[in-house]
């Protein structure tokens, strides 16, 4: 089995994953902005059973969704504030790792078939989103869990 690990700046968290993620979310809302200090945020999403904290006990900032009314737990370094994941009431069978977390942030996938952009109406001026990926304005889903239809584009798409 493989296994994929991270953790905090300081190190006092660790964590690993088993499996490649379901999906790739990037995320340019102004909850992933504040959260990372960055135009948004890339976010693996993994079933909860293959995910396991080895060293550490995170704290839990717990955050009500503007998107969705539920809340998001933030899991996070109390030492050094590093934010290694999230959870979710929405999807509580999931969890999404913050990717910059991972001891090797590029070893999963970003491809039009396993990842989507939402939240394009609040991306910062200078993002860009490559030809070829499911897009989405806002959520994916509506508040009550349907899918929405995604616009996918021919072209690199300047946001902002």
């Amino acid at each position: 089995m493989t296994r994929h690990t991270g953790g905090c700046l300081c190190g006092a968290l660790r964590f690993h994953v088993t499996a490649p993620p379901l999906w790739v979310t990037i995320c340019f809302c102004r909850f992933c902005q504040r959260a990372t200090g960055a135009q948004g945020m890339i976010e693996p999403i993994f079933d909860r059973p293959g995910f396991a904290i080895t060293q550490g006990v995170p704290k839990v900032y717990d955050h009500l969704s503007e998107g969705s009314g539920q809340t998001v737990h933030v899991h996070f370094c109390e030492s050094c504030g590093t934010k290694t994941h999230l959870t979710f009431d929405r999807w509580p069978d999931r969890l999404g790792v913050c990717a910059g977390a991972f001891d090797d942030p590029g070893w999963f996938d970003v491809t039009p078939d396993n990842s989507k952009f939402i939240f394009l109406d609040s991306a910062p001026r200078g993002a860009m989103v490559p030809a070829g990926f499911r897009t989405y304005r806002q959520h994916a889903a509506t508040a009550e869990g349907t899918p929405l239809e995604p616009e996918i584009f021919d072209h690199v798409l300047h946001l902002g």
